[in-house]
């Protein structure tokens, strides 16, 4: 992922900028992903802009992506056998266009939609996962770029992911915050078990998967990630960690490239 930091001052010329710089970049870590084979690929038929965010469900891939020429932020539907689009949701809301990563909790997909601008403000929305109507929202005076749901319990990242909101959605008081426990700007963050698995960039061509253990937020393990290779036409290269996640048991599905964008599948060595 191409930091915010970078996106937000000549977001166009930069982003072509460093695709550019990307696609001739070698991969610095020799491997794609540490303790981690590649076990497929699978392409996503259908319109995606700048993916930001990944989740899935059984028959089911929800990505979000921005059309940061329009400054629209959208949330896209996959069948996940066929890899064809479904459907599509606009989310965008005034000055707030940016959508992050994403997360799916009881019956409910959780997509944080910001300002492009550090100490700004966002919305957590929460859509239902079958009707795409929204259940609701939660107004926070921050830049909020990625979210893990699990029942009441929400965990939003700001910008690079310096902060950690927690939401407690079952009592009326305002989120904590805690520190990041890594130097890693994190792009896409999930509940697994009782831990946080969360991936996101270090440089344009590095980045880790952690795990962290919750609720201490001490982390536990680290993986570091290459960059995918030359950017293909339309797309663009990065980490692979560096925009959307998601993971299940020892499947590790990403989407680093933008549209058009393959899921890629890798298999872990051992667990977190």
């Amino acid at each position: 992922m191409i930091r915010k930091t970078i996106r937000s001052s000549l977001p166009a010329l930069l982003l072509g900028l460093s695709s550019l710089i990307v696609a001739a970049a070698p991969d610095p870590s020799g491997s794609a992903i540490e303790q981690a084979s590649l076990a497929g690929t699978q392409q996503l038929e259908g319109a995606l802009f700048h993916v930001q965010g990944l989740a899935l469900e059984p028959t089911r891939i929800w990505v979000t992506s921005i059309d940061q020429p329009n400054r629209k932020a959208y949330l896209h539907e996959f069948d996940r056998a066929s890899g064809t689009q479904l459907r599509r949701l606009d989310l965008t809301d005034g000055a707030r266009y940016h959508p992050g990563g994403i997360s799916v909790s009881g019956g409910s997909i959780w997509v944080p939609v910001a300002e492009l601008r550090p100490n700004s403000s966002a919305t957590l929305v929460e859509i239902d996962t079958k009707s795409l109507k929204v259940r609701r929202k939660i107004h926070v005076p921050d830049h909020l770029g990625c979210v893990a749901a699990s029942g009441d319990t929400l965990v939003a990242g700001n910008w690079d992911s310096k902060l950690l909101y927690v939401f407690d959605l079952s009592r009326d008081a305002p989120p904590r915050t805690v520190r990041n426990p890594s130097a890693t700007s994190y792009q896409d963050i999930k509940f697994v078990g009782d831990q946080l698995v969360a991936g996101g960039s270090q440089t344009l061509w590095s980045g880790t998967l952690d795990w962290i253990d919750w609720p201490s937020m001490q982390l536990k393990r680290t993986l570091r990630t290459g960059a995918i290779g030359p950017v293909r036409p339309l797309g663009r290269g990065g980490p692979f960690t560096g925009e959307g996640m998601a993971i299940e048991g020892r499947d590790l599905y990403v989407l680093p490239e933008d549209g058009p964008s393959r899921l890629f599948r890798f298999r872990l060595e051992g667990t977190g």
